[in-house]
């Protein structure tokens, strides 16, 4: 099991910028692909980015590539994720989430993910 809970979320106007943090505890931190997910009202959730185990490696959605970075530190189980440049559009509850392994675009699929955290919600005003 692995228990995640996020924070780090708010009222920002656009433009600005907030940083999410999403804390892990449980089973080996390292042993996961790390995701943020979002879901706005209404809509279906919807993938924002993923690290790979090391933070080598990550992907983003098109909607937020170079305004998102998403970073992980695995000595304090963490995973960060970075919003610049905020837009009305990014108003969302957002959620990281953990899997045991994925690869290509099933890392982009909420079935990729075992653990879930409870969402922090974003609202970004014009």
């Amino acid at each position: 099991q692995v228990q995640l809970v996020e924070s780090g979320g708010g009222l920002v106007q656009a433009g600005g910028s907030l940083r999410l943090s999403c804390a892990a505890s449980g089973r080996t931190f390292s042993g996961y692909i790390m995701g943020w997910f979002r879901q706005a009202p209404g809509k279906e959730r919807e993938f924002v980015a993923v690290i790979s185990w090391s933070g080598g490696s990550t992907y983003y959605a098109n909607s937020v590539k170079g305004r998102f970075t998403i970073s992980r530190d695995n000595a304090k189980n963490t995973v960060h994720l970075q919003m610049n440049s905020l837009k009305p559009e990014d108003t969302a509850v957002y959620y990281c989430a953990a899997s045991p392994g994925c690869s290509g675009d099933w890392c982009y699929a909420e079935g990729a993910y075992d653990y879930w955290g409870q969402g922090t919600q974003v609202t970004v005003s014009s």
